[in-house]
């Protein structure tokens, strides 16, 4: 018998050791819930548990994305939506001027609302936001990041929506003059003329010859002259004439039908619209232009020729940019197709944002079933089985007191060599 090494008690010493370490483990485990609390538990099994874990939230996100990409859908569809609806209103209006029972006075009135609503259209076009970006102006080109990894995503643009781009502006207001004969003091009944396309000819609203147009001067056929206060360019165009007042409409060309209709005034070097400076002046004279930033980023420049004036674009400069007419039968029976063109475009866009929001209905259903099927998977390898857990503890819990009482038990043993020296 030996004393100075209790082999059996230092075996049941490392036993107890071990038994501890296995049961604070096992506590660990439990009161966590994770099978892995840190890189000792299972190294490999905590690398694949982190890259689920950030496939997991991304997808998490890429769903909230997705359902934000919607919302901005649904802000730019709710307001085309009007925009059609005002689009329905002007046909209506101009099939109600297309008739004669309507005379001048009623289409005057027929067009202050065709204008009005013309202006909303723009107004919308160049307003309708979601989280400060603008939509229906033209300037919008989203990604949309609907996946968890890189590339993952969706493109989007969405066209401008304002009365230009719906081909629903086409004329300028070039003067306000009155018309006044040279020889008699007569002037031109009121009323709503056409200049022909040559720009030779004034016709009245029943398409008869009622007088020649050159250099600014209209020879009626009587022979009186009726002259204009400024030289402003007398292009093929409309004519009104009310109260001694004319004003000079002309058909705009590809660049100037770009520009949003109301009024436009230039202020110093800046060009004033609704009391806001939407371009300015570069130039003077003969070459003087008038720039616009565009939605797209592009700029459009406008020169004098641009918007049919024969005076050099300078400060105090004014023109109207109005859009479709529906001041006589020709011209209204031409706006209802005119209308149905841009009714058509609203219609494509309005179907090409509902495509979107459908397929990223179906992109959330995707994301949200490969979440929690990698949800299940990362449980499978980081979460506590708990049963399993608290049987283990229980054995552990079991062996460690079984080792206490072995150890006891082997520190008693060297006492029997008392005996012998006894």
């Amino acid at each position: 018998m030996r004393i100075q090494h209790n082999i059996s008690a230092l075996n049941a010493h490392r036993n107890l050791g071990a038994n501890n370490t296995q049961a604070s483990k096992n506590l660990e485990k439990l009161s966590s819930g994770f099978k892995i609390n840190r890189a000792g538990d299972d190294a490999a099994g905590l690398a694949i548990s982190e890259k689920m874990r950030g496939q997991i939230r991304g997808l998490d996100m890429a769903t909230k994305n997705s359902q934000d990409a919607i919302s901005l859908i649904q802000t730019a569809e709710g307001a085309l939506n009007e925009t059609h609806s005002i689009l329905q209103r002007m046909r209506e209006l101009a099939v109600q001027s297309s008739s004669d029972t309507n005379v001048n006075l009623d289409r005057d009135a027929i067009q202050q609302e065709i204008t009005q609503l013309t202006e909303e259209l723009d107004r919308i076009s160049e307003t309708t936001e979601f989280n400060t970006q603008k939509l229906l102006d033209g300037s919008f080109s989203g990604t949309f990041q609907i996946g968890a990894n890189e590339g993952q995503e969706l493109k989007m643009d969405i066209d401008k929506m304002g009365a230009a781009a719906l081909g629903l502006v086409n004329t300028t207001t070039i003067a306000k003059d009155v018309a006044e004969s040279s020889t008699t003091g007569a002037k031109l009944a009121d009323g709503t003329y056409t200049i022909n396309a040559a720009g030779n000819k004034l016709l009245d609203a029943k398409g008869n010859e009622v007088g020649a147009v050159a250099a600014g001067v209209i020879t009626g056929t009587n022979g009186a002259e009726y002259k204009f206060t400024t030289s402003a360019s007398l292009a093929s165009g409309t004519l009104t004439i009310k109260d001694g007042k004319a004003t000079a409409q002309t058909t705009l060309n590809s660049a100037s039908s770009k520009l949003s209709a109301g009024k436009y005034e230039v202020v110093g070097t800046q060009v004033i619209k609704d009391g806001k400076v939407v371009g300015e002046m570069v130039g003077t004279g003969a070459t003087a232009a008038l720039t616009f930033k565009q939605g797209d980023g592009t700029t459009l420049s406008i020169s004098k020729a641009d918007l049919n004036l024969a005076d050099d674009l300078q400060a105090g400069s004014t023109f109207e940019i109005n859009g479709v007419s529906v001041s006589t039968r020709d011209q209204a029976s031409g706006t209802i197709t005119k209308i149905d063109n841009a009714i058509t475009k609203v219609s494509d866009q309005r179907s090409a944002l509902g495509a979107v929001q459908n397929r990223l209905e179906h992109t959330i259903n995707n994301l949200g079933a490969a979440s929690e099927n990698l949800t299940a998977a990362e449980s499978r390898i980081r979460d506590t089985d708990m049963a399993k857990e608290m049987m283990e503890f229980t054995k552990n819990n079991i062996l460690m007191q079984a080792a206490q009482s072995m150890l006891a038990q082997a520190n008693q043993q060297p006492q029997g060599v008392l005996q012998l020296l006894g």
